[in-house]
């Protein structure tokens, strides 16, 4: 990611009209905000004119979830410090999905909303509510600014965002103190503290030394780290296959020999893998993160199997037990551990390599038009480097084995909370940031629920390519009712004309149904400006064991 230098910070309220909202916005660009996401209501209209004179240009979204998750693809791409900025009331409570999955995904979203002040608030209720109380149990803190204490409530909200797991940091703004003439301004914190690293790892080293069949499940820490360089130098050093989660694909390209692919949704997936974990004498998870795995992912490993789990943050998850925990830089840590390593000869019986081949075939493309076929084409098509997004659902799950990434952060998704609606609204910020086309796999669900995005890519210009899943359901939820005997209900959606929304609202569209068709549009698509909607009918039955 690269991270555009901020403008100077202002220290004193010399210049004449300086706000509060001015102060706040000063330290939200110098801590490398380039945009802020939402939408305007009187309440903070302040602190958005303050955000223009700062530098940070003021994104429209058609509704604050979808605000929530531009900021997100934005920081995903270029580093920028993501902001989301809603109106009291209902601005908040359409927030809260994008609030909550910033949590359960770690990303360190600065959300800002506009309150009426506290005097006011004791006898004016329309649309008030208390913020804080309901925001409380999604964000890391929750801050309500007063008079003097602007700069310092910011300085607080990045600090704790960016600490540990990065996760949202709240900050309800009062109108009186957005728009009031400011006071003196503290000059910013000093830098950050060095990248913690535990004092003693001995034990480590020695059973990284000893092991014969080491085994690496790497996830969302290093990669939130920016640290794929440190995973890649223990696997040169230790010769450990590579297992990831889905937010870990791409810390090492996939085409990699060592990296077997993204485990803890699939049960296919997780069942070829199986084995591996089973004979590795020694698992180390590099910056992994059980909130992305379902259930099968409790207690996977019996709890004599040697285990060295480095993290970011030690949580009381529960999901599984250590044998040794290393708790700090990620990164950094296997630095450490690596420089005091040799290379050593494992698995000599050829395990990995086995089940990596079986893993590849396991998710070949089994007919000549479906899911597989969509994603195989675009894969072909799409060029290196593309980043892709992908909304929940079935189509999710057997992308995500499917794709590869050839770098982190090239296949964005939710996959803590595992929302709907998240993929055109990320693939929106990441275009945004990198000016380049980018792939969004939606169901015709997803894409229902957040049609209206499609005029704010209308109005940005960004070049995103829009691929629909047509199959008029709920794929996965009508598969879990199906292996649950139950009777098919509330799962069946009517046939949108998607590509004739996408030209109603300003984009181009087409309707696809075989690869030749699909190849020839992707490739019109990909050299478009604007965005491209590409709806490929499928039968919903072809996820029938596919994952």
């Amino acid at each position: 990611m690269t991270i555009q230098t901020p403008p100077p910070v202002p220290t004193s309220a010399g210049a004449a009209g300086l706000t509060g909202a001015d102060i706040i916005a000063a330290r939200l660009a110098a801590a490398g905000a380039t945009h802020a996401f939402g939408i305007p209501g009187g309440e903070v209209l302040g602190l958005v004119d303050a955000l223009g004179r700062a530098g940070i240009r003021f994104e429209l979204a058609r509704h604050e979830n979808a605000a929530g998750f531009m900021a997100e693809g934005l920081w995903h791409v270029t580093g920028a410090l993501p902001v989301l900025v809603a109106t009291l009331g209902p601005g908040v409570s359409n927030a809260v999905t994008a609030v909550a999955h910033a949590q359960q995904d770690r990303v360190p979203l600065i959300f800002i909303t506009g309150c009426v002040d506290h005097a006011l608030a004791e006898s004016y209720t329309h649309q008030v509510f208390d913020h804080q109380a309901v925001l409380r149990p999604l964000v890391k803190a929750s801050f309500r600014a007063a008079p003097g204490t602007e700069a310092l409530v910011v300085d607080k909200a990045l600090a704790i965002a960016r600490s540990g797991r990065p996760g949202p940091v709240h900050i309800d703004l009062p109108i009186a103190v957005a728009e009031a003439k400011a006071v003196a301004v503290p000059p910013p914190p000093a830098a950050m503290a060095p990248a913690c690293v535990p004092a003693d790892l001995d034990r480590a080293v020695a059973l990284l030394a000893g092991a014969r069949r080491p085994l690496v499940l790497a996830g969302l820490d290093l990669v939130n780290e920016n640290a794929a360089t440190s995973l890649v130098r223990l696997l040169d050093r230790t010769g450990a296959p590579l297992l990831t989660t889905y937010k870990g694909k791409g810390l090492l390209p996939e085409d990699d020999l060592r990296v077997i692919g993204g485990v803890g949704l699939s049960p296919k997936a997780d069942a070829l893998i199986r084995p591996l974990i089973e004979a590795a004498d020694l698992i180390v998870l590099a910056g992994y993160d059980p909130i992305e795995m379902r259930q099968g992912w409790r207690n996977p490993w019996p709890a004599d199997k040697p285990v060295i789990d480095i993290v970011a943050e030690a949580l009381p998850h529960g999901m599984h037990g250590a044998t040794l925990t290393l708790e700090g830089h990620v990164g950094t840590i296997l630095d450490r551990l690596t420089e005091r390593l040799s290379p050593m000869t494992v698995w000599d019986q050829g395990e990995p390599a086995a089940v990596r081949a079986a893993f590849r075939q396991a998710f070949a493309a089994p007919a000549e038009w479906g899911p597989h076929a969509v994603f195989e084409t675009l894969r072909a098509v799409a060029p290196s480097g593309t980043v892709a997004t992908a909304d929940s659902g079935a189509h999710r799950i057997l992308l995500s084995q499917l794709w590869t990434c050839d770098g982190p952060r090239r296949l964005l998704q939710s996959t803590g909370l595992c929302t709907m609606g998240c993929a055109l609204p990320l693939a929106t910020g990441a275009a945004l940031g990198s000016g380049q086309p980018t792939l969004c796999f939606v169901g015709d669900a997803g894409l229902e629920m957040v049609l209206g995005e499609l005029a704010t890519l209308r109005d940005l210009a960004v070049p995103v390519v829009v691929v629909v899943l047509v199959d008029e359901a709920l794929g996965l939820i009508a598969l879990k009712q199906k292996q649950m005997g139950l009777a098919r209900a509330g799962v069946d959606l009517g046939l949108s004309d998607f590509a004739a929304v996408a030209c109603a609202l300003g984009g181009h569209g087409a309707t696809v149904a075989d690869r030749e068709s699909l190849a020839r549009e992707a490739a019109a698509a990909f050299a478009r400006p604007g965005f491209s909607l590409l709806a490929c009918r499928i039968d919903a039955a072809a996820y029938q064991g596919a994952f």
